[in-house]
């Protein structure tokens, strides 16, 4: 890209999260006519040899073994954190007391008292944020949005979806962060934050929940021995919508041969829609419109030019992966820089994160739990 400004980007965190947001703002310019160039001026991680290798992989321009140095740099415009979720509000807090935008992996944090400090941070420094649901940014799933919000499948009456992982499943897995429930949030928290994103984003706003979690391997074995599991492997929960809408959401670590699928089912007064994300391409619809003997569900490809992002992407038939959910978020957060909208933002984020944790508080008290027991305390 020539005779464009650059935005200056830094990453703090190398690993997975990393490596994917560095893809796409690689990428970014390959596929739409961007105001600006995004660039990856300086990466940080706290392994000197492992973030030199990724920033030399990535296209970073610099590393950094300490994630404040970066912040701290006048080149920096964006700071970009894809560290584990125990860690989002601190450096947020940072980027936002240094005027820098934000972007921050999902959750906002590993509590709402954690995420309600970052939002606070943000809001009152007045600078750009937005929270890493990229899969908003799925084409068949914006497109599922774009047609409940049409009204093509009238009023939202049942919203159900899983997430289904088969990560944890094997107790000889060695403990990290990751069954640390202060640094790497709970099962709820992690894989439960993208779904109930989308319900929300969907369907509205959720009023009270009940639910139940487990975890099923309780210890996990480190250099110093046996230690204890601090997170949910499992967990499942009926949601009450504030709209009137009913809906569950289940998400497990221990589902064998399950390595990320996710769907997502929502049932209206004239259709249905189904995502499954294993088949990310496609979009089932079911119209109550449909003669009798065209009964059941047609299979939409997602790849139209007049579908969500499809103009991002490959010719009809070719489809998209993973990595074109970053692409599609590093398009729109360019695209909107400086004055447009960012979304989704801080402000969601918070909102999912004050569900997470209502569930989690109906898990450990066995009760129907309103969202607004959370809201109304922030702990701070």
């Amino acid at each position: 890209m020539t005779g464009v400004p650059d935005l200056r980007i830094g990453i703090v965190g190398y690993g997975t999260m990393g490596r994917a947001h560095s893809y796409g703002y690689r990428v970014a310019p390959i596929v739409s006519s961007l105001p600006m160039r995004p660039i990856v001026k300086v990466i940080s991680g706290r392994d000197e040899a492992g973030v030199a290798a990724a920033a030399s992989a990535y296209g970073a321009e610099g590393w950094t073994i300490d994630w404040r140095d970066l912040v701290a740099r006048a080149d920096v415009d964006m700071v970009d954190i894809c560290t584990p979720p125990g860690t989002h509000a601190e450096i947020a807090e940072a980027a936002a007391a240094a005027g820098k935008a934000v972007l921050s992996e999902k959750p906002l944090g590993t509590s709402y008292a954690q995420a309600h400090a970052a939002w606070t941070a943000i809001s009152r420094a007045g600078v750009r944020n937005a929270i890493g649901f990229n899969y908003r940014r799925v084409p068949a799933v914006a497109l599922m949005h774009r047609m409940i919000a049409d009204g093509t499948i009238g009023d939202v009456r049942l919203w159900r979806a899983i997430w289904l992982s088969d990560e944890f499943t094997d107790p000889a897995t060695a403990f990290d962060w990751r069954f640390d429930r202060a640094i790497g949030g709970t099962t709820i928290a992690d894989l439960g934050s993208h779904l109930i994103d989308m319900a929300l984003w969907m369907v509205g706003p959720i009023e009270e929940v009940s639910a139940q979690s487990e975890t099923f391997i309780r210890t996990r074995p480190s250099a110093h021995g046996d230690q204890p599991v601090t997170i949910d492997d499992a967990s499942s929960a009926l949601l009450r919508f504030t709209g009137g809408a009913r809906g569950t959401i289940e998400m497990a670590r221990l589902a064998v041969r399950r390595p990320c699928d996710f769907s997502v089912e929502v049932n209206g007064t004239r259709g249905t829609l189904v995502f499954d994300y294993p088949r990310m391409n496609e979009l089932l619809y079911g119209d109550a419109g449909d003669a009798p003997g065209l009964y059941g569900m047609r299979r939409i490809r997602a790849e139209h030019p007049s579908h969500p992002y499809a103009t991002l992407g490959w010719p009809i038939g070719q489809g998209i992966g993973y990595g074109e959910t970053f692409v599609n978020q590093a398009v729109d957060l360019v695209n909107a820089w400086p004055s447009g909208a960012w979304t989704p933002n801080f402000t969601d984020g918070l909102a999912v994160q004050a569900v997470c944790d209502t569930m989690e508080r109906s898990a450990d008290e066995k009760r129907w739990v309103s969202v607004s027991e959370i809201t109304k305390d922030p702990g701070i």
